[in-house]
């Protein structure tokens, strides 16, 4: 690990680097004609008033309790969008009334672009009723009046309104309040500078491909004391552009629930991630992974802390994966990784069976997948330490449901999948109940155990090509193993069990 990086984290300035004039006059959207009755269409109205405010020095458009029924809007520099409790921005459900942004190449209801000093507050609802307003999508699509791919009978993630995305845009402040129900993701900021986010609560889960929040190839972020309730992934973190990088990030005290990842890094992954300290992270009902950090298209992922993470019902708690998909040439690596004070139950059922949109039912057969740091032959992953590390399984791997033995061959035979789309169980059955390590250098567990409220045939650890590996105060709990040898070594050297 980076000797350096603890100090260099903890003197990283990420407080958003401005507030808002506090003189900054208000200004009612009642008074410049918005109608708060749900059925008049009030776009041309909204955008006229923050067009009026950005244009006489700034200050905030404060909606009063009342639904107030829009289209895309977009927010200009030095105005806030203020909602009051009881007021709600409902989202049109007729596709038409949504701008697709030309440079942007998305829908969404709140759009700012290459603006600064701008935010959204209150205690109000952003609803984009997105059930709704998909489905009718669908329908003109299958009229031949929008033309889309509706792959899987869905319109394109990008022909379906968010509720904001905002782009290229500096000093940016959403606080306070609740975002339900888009048509695809939810929230994106995208090559952002100075972006925080706090006390939101999300309820985004009425259609496929609902996020909690993306932040894409932003710098200077801080995404504090939210609850994310999501269909996808809770807390997303994208890297579009080769050239970018998603850096000087800190997330802290959030929850999330998700029919996909809790915190992830990627898939899109092309400039990669940098410097981040996440904190105090809850997530419960989730279907694949706790924590999922990807390099698959030729990113980077270095200096992380992770510390204080409570996992519940999720599927997976940790994979880390370097893979080779779009990397055009680019070398991807993951670096200087630490992983502390973890506490996680994984179950043996499904386990955000009965929400909206289920994770899929996936190939099996396959035993419970064990935690997983993955990198290929010729992109190692590098520098990983867990500390403080307690993770319950199941357990109950059954050689005669599906096998994969220690023997060279069977070993040999787990693919690369260098292409593959990342997902814990993208190798189907593996040979370890607790950690698969492969294709990886200095790698640490200081403090963890490994539970197996079931015997299971297959060891707790297995390392495939490991280079430089530390155990340390380890603990094995499985019934009726006494005597078992819990870490296994393959093509591995340098390791000391202490």
């Amino acid at each position: 690990m980076n000797p350096g990086f603890r100090g260099m984290v903890a003197s990283m300035i990420l407080i958003v680097f401005f507030t808002l004039n506090v003189f900054a006059k208000d200004y009612k959207a009642s008074d410049f004609g918005a109608k708060a009755d749900g059925v008049t269409l009030n776009t041309c109205t909204i955008q006229k008033a923050i067009d009026f405010i950005s244009e006489n020095g700034g200050g905030r458009l404060v909606f009063e309790a009342g639904n107030y029924l829009t289209g895309s809007i977009y927010l200009k520099s030095n105005v806030t969008i203020h909602l009051d409790y009881g007021a709600t921005l409902l989202g049109s459900t007729n596709p038409f009334d949504y701008v697709k942004d030309k440079k942007i190449g998305w829908m969404s209801m709140i759009f700012a672009v290459n603006q600064e000093n701008i935010g959204i507050s209150g205690k109000g609802t952003i609803n984009g009723r997105g059930f709704i307003t998909a489905n009718n999508m669908v329908a003109y699509i299958h009229r031949g009046i929008f033309t889309d791919p509706l792959k899987l009978d869905r319109p394109n993630e990008t022909n379906r309104p968010q509720n904001i995305y905002f782009r290229e845009c500096r000093n940016v402040r959403v606080t306070g309040i609740t975002l339900r129900d888009p048509a695809s993701w939810n929230q994106t900021y995208d090559q952002c500078v100075n972006l925080y986010v706090a006390d939101e609560i999300v309820d985004s889960k009425s259609y496929w491909n609902n996020d909690g929040i993306d932040v894409v190839d932003c710098d200077s972020v801080e995404i504090r004391n939210c609850y994310f309730d999501a269909a996808d992934d809770v807390i997303c973190f994208k890297s579009h552009d080769a050239k970018k990088i998603c850096q000087n990030v800190i997330v802290d005290n959030c929850v999330g629930r998700s029919s996909a990842n809790g915190l992830k890094f990627g898939t899109v992954s092309r400039g990669g991630f940098r410097n981040f300290k996440v904190t105090n992270l809850t997530i419960f009902d989730t279907f694949r992974s706790a924590i999922t950090f990807a390099a698959v298209d030729g990113g980077e992922i270095e200096n992380i802390v992770v510390d204080g993470v409570r996992s519940i019902n999720t599927g997976n708690v940790i994979y880390l994966r370097i893979g080779d998909r779009w990397s055009q040439g680019k070398k991807p690596f993951m670096r200087n990784i630490s992983i502390s004070n973890v506490y996680a139950e994984v179950p043996f059922g499904k386990p955000d069976a009965g929400y909206n949109y289920e994770g899929p039912v996936e190939d099996l057969p396959r035993n419970i997948s064990p935690a997983s740091i993955v990198g290929l032959p010729d992109h190692k992953i590098e520098n990983v330490k867990l500390k403080n590390i307690e993770i319950v399984y199941p357990g109950a791997g059954n050689p005669l449901y599906a096998k994969r033995g220690l023997t060279s061959a069977e070993l040999d035979s787990i693919p690369e999948m260098r292409t593959a789309y990342p997902e814990f169980s993208q190798f189907k059955e593996l040979p370890a109940w607790g950690f698969y390590l492969r294709h990886a250098t200095g790698i640490e567990f200081e403090n963890v155990t490994l539970t197996a409220q079931k015997k299971d045939y297959r060891p707790s650890i297995v390392m495939d090509d490991v280079t430089g590996a530390t155990f340390s105060r380890m603990r094995f709990n499985e019934p009726e193993s006494s005597g078992k040898e819990q870490i296994f070594r393959y093509k591995s050297e340098n390791v000391m069990i202490k």
